[in-house]
């Protein structure tokens, strides 16, 4: 099982094992978690408290031992709706302290698949209402479809255009079906480049879709501008 999921949304590799060994055992005391795991006793004991008090793990006592259930699998949303939850309550002071640095960087760097979404996200709030792509790729998809169709539905809720130009490549994609206020376009079947470029009002962010990605972010208008006529240049080539 591809448990990169349960990494990204906050569980320890620890958390990971024991909650999926339960879940595999149904009901446990600790010896058979131990074996399973292989994790040392302190380990898996304070794993248990963590997962219990996470709300994802529950038990009963039955003379002197603990005998541990794993929670419903969906009660992770709940976990992650709570979490949701405690971080919109200090978003507004966390804004304000941003907004107090004397500094703010022109140039951020990203690395690995959860670095490029956060990129992709700082894109998503960057302001203005058109976007423009060049190079999407099928490397892209290191991202699974499912989450792109989530990311473009947010960016049109917003009320931002896209005009994307795909590599040959992604024809089969059909982003033209699944992308709402989008106009696509394709380059020439053997152009196929790893860098993938995306404009939205002052920001440039720049992709590239290697085995373990990585991506820069530039806060630059006079930037932004030239890569704007750039990609002008390109969508009236392509088809």
């Amino acid at each position: 099982m591809d448990t990169q999921t349960l990494e990204e949304i906050g569980l320890t590799h620890a958390e990971i094992k024991v909650y999926l060994a339960l879940l595999g055992f149904g009901t446990a005391t600790a010896g058979p978690i131990l074996d399973k795991t292989g994790l040392h006793n302190s380990v898996v004991h304070t794993t248990l408290n963590r997962l219990i008090e996470k709300g994802l793990v529950s038990f009963i006592k039955e003379g002197k031992r603990n005998h541990y259930q794993a929670a419903n699998p969906k009660h992770i949303l709940t976990f992650l709706d709570d979490k949701k939850e405690r971080v919109q309550e200090i978003i507004p002071e966390l804004l304000a302290k941003q907004q107090t640095a004397k500094e703010k960087p022109e140039v951020i760097t990203f690395r690995g698949v959860r670095g490029v979404k956060e990129l992709l996200y700082e894109l998503l709030e960057a302001g203005g209402n058109k976007q423009y792509t060049l190079g999407s790729t099928e490397k892209a998809f290191l991202l699974p479809g499912t989450w792109w169709e989530s990311y473009h539905k947010k960016r049109a809720a917003k009320g931002i255009k896209a005009k994307i130009i795909f590599n040959e490549s992604l024809k089969y994609w059909k982003a033209e079906t699944k992308y709402k206020k989008a106009e696509i376009r394709y380059t020439k079947k053997g152009f196929e480049p790893l860098t993938e470029i995306i404009i939205r009002n002052d920001k440039v962010g720049i992709i590239i879709w290697t085995e373990k990605p990585m991506g820069v972010l530039f806060h630059n208008k006079a930037l932004a501008d030239s890569y704007e006529k750039h990609f002008q240049l390109i969508w009236n080539q392509a088809k």
